[in-house]
């Protein structure tokens, strides 16, 4: 009668533990994967505070500009109310945010300029509209 061969003695002595490294590698792999993916996720939050930044700076110089149609003139009687409600975060202003309305001479133009800093760093951003009046 024959002896039943043991689980060592079938596989090579070389072979012992090849299993667990490719299952480290496995892991490995996959763990770099997840913090690519995290990175990633990281970058597109930035992107869309960003964006969400230009359009309320968007929205403002809209505002200000319709406000300037309606009076008929550059020249903004409630200059610095609009100050204050462009740099208050409560009232959907910008971070950090300085409105400049400068009159080009003696003309019916203007240039709005808003410039905020973004939370995610220390970049500063800046929409500029020119508005010419008939």
């Amino acid at each position: 009668m024959m002896k039943p061969i043991s689980r060592s003695a079938r596989i090579a002595p070389a072979q012992h533990g090849v299993a667990l490294i490719e299952c480290l590698m496995a892991m490995l792999i996959f763990s770099f994967g997840l913090l690519g993916l995290l990175g990633l996720e990281a970058r597109v939050m930035n992107f869309s505070v960003d964006s969400e930044n230009r359009s309320r700076a968007a929205m403002f110089a809209s505002e200000i500009t319709s406000e300037m149609w309606l009076n008929g003139t550059v020249v903004l009687p409630n200059y610095s109310a609009l100050q204050s409600k462009v740099h208050d975060l409560s009232q959907g202003g910008v971070p950090s945010g300085i409105l400049d309305v400068t009159q080009v001479g003696t003309t019916n133009v203007a240039n709005i300029t808003i410039t905020w800093q973004e939370t995610s760093d220390s970049t500063l951003s800046k929409l500029t509209t020119q508005v010419i009046l008939p």
